[in-house]
């Protein structure tokens, strides 16, 4: 610098992570229970790699009855919140989310819940 024609090079290079979460269990089976009775369990969310505070949504599913009528017999709730905190030391801490069903028809189902962050990851 100072009139010194010079030129001086820098180079950087980086990894991206993106954000994800993980489960324990990583699946859940209800245990089959008489018409209008609650069944539930409990799940730990993992969240790693969020650099800053996020919520996450649960998308629940709609099952078809063979009458043609939509039911939503599942049920999320996050008894400490489902925002997702960093602590001082830059980690993520876990949330609590218990999942229950009850239908007052017979069904069965197999599918997916989805868990999404603000962004819809």
């Amino acid at each position: 610098l100072n009139d010194n024609p010079s030129h001086y090079k820098v180079k950087l290079s980086g990894t991206v992570k993106s954000p994800k979460i993980t489960f324990d269990p990583p699946f859940v089976m209800l245990m089959p229970v008489p018409l209008d009775v609650k069944t539930e369990t409990t799940i730990n969310i993992i969240p790693q790699g969020f650099l800053r505070k996020s919520q996450i949504q649960v998308e629940l599913p709609e099952l078809e009855l063979e009458d043609g009528d939509r039911i939503y017999p599942f049920s999320v709730q996050f008894p400490e919140g489902k925002n997702i905190i960093i602590s001082s030391d830059g980690t993520n801490k876990e949330l609590i989310c218990h999942i229950s069903f009850r239908s007052s028809r017979p069904v069965s189902f197999l599918g997916n819940m989805f868990f999404v962050d603000e962004e819809a990851n």
